[in-house]
């Protein structure tokens, strides 16, 4: 489905050009659009919880931000071997920093379900709004993010595997731009 519409059908024959985002980020850096394909919003949500998460567990548990890093499986329903939707997230080097064990404890169901709880509690807002929250693609030549900056999802390019591309918190959580998309209802106390 196209999202952006360029051009008009000024008289017969002449095209209207109609680009995606992925097209359009793709012209713009002179990439071919059929070599770079776009994640899906699967990827998108699962990529921005599992930041969202190394977030939570970098605040409140002492892990690095750099110590961490994230793998993102991901297919769509029509792909083979799909659909798969799941995360990993890892020490990326034993040290004093943490091991693989301090972070496996985490993942303890009543002690996941709280970071879990917060992590998600955290990314409702950003020190960086309203703009982080209104920004798509097409505000800049280098991003392909939406809702997603240095205040509240980016983490060092080292611990995440796309670059901080194909992230927003609006497909997470309600944002004070976009109430819509959320994944994760906000609970009602």
């Amino acid at each position: 489905m196209p999202l952006v519409k360029l051009g008009k059908k000024i008289c017969p024959g002449v095209a209207v050009v109609t680009l995606t985002y992925v097209d359009l980020w793709c012209t713009i850096r002179s990439l071919d659009p059929d070599k770079v394909k776009f994640p899906g919003v699967r990827y998108i949500l699962l990529h921005s919880f599992a930041h969202a998460l190394m977030r939570q567990m970098t605040l409140e548990c002492g892990y690095n931000a750099a110590s961490l890093k994230e793998r993102i499986y991901s297919k769509r329903p029509e792909e083979e071997g799909g659909p798969m939707a799941g995360i990993l997230i890892y020490t990326a080097a034993p040290d004093s920093e943490g091991t693989l064990g301090g972070l496996v404890s985490l993942g303890e169901p009543k002690t996941l379900s709280h970071h879990i709880d917060q992590a998600l509690e955290q990314m409702r807002l950003c020190a960086s709004d309203p703009l982080c929250a209104e920004h798509t693609p097409f505000q800049g030549a280098t991003s392909l993010h939406w809702a997603a900056c240095h205040a509240c999802l980016f983490s060092p390019e080292t611990s995440c595997e796309r670059g901080n591309k194909y992230l927003d918190r609006a497909v997470l959580i309600s944002t004070v731009s976009s109430a819509d998309l959320a994944f994760f209802a906000e609970e009602k106390m």
